[in-house]
């Protein structure tokens, strides 16, 4: 009976975080890139800072915020 159990089967987690929007031939970047890492790296965003986990720059200023969140 031991043997009678059944292998454990992992469900994918993957989400996909959208960066980029398509506004007909053009690229719209959704996120505020860093300021020290440069375009292609973007800051994630919480409801009082955002953050770079590259190179861990932070950002307090509350009229950023609102600036990446629109």
């Amino acid at each position: 009976m031991a043997g009678d159990k059944k292998k454990k089967k992992n469900k994918p987690t993957s989400k996909k975080w959208k960066s980029y929007a398509l506004e007909g031939d053009k690229v719209k970047r959704l996120k505020r890139s860093c300021p020290r890492c440069g375009p292609g790296v973007f800051l994630s965003k919480s409801k009082d800072r955002l953050y770079c986990g590259k190179c861990h720059y932070t950002s307090f200023d509350k009229e950023d915020v609102e600036r990446a969140q629109k």
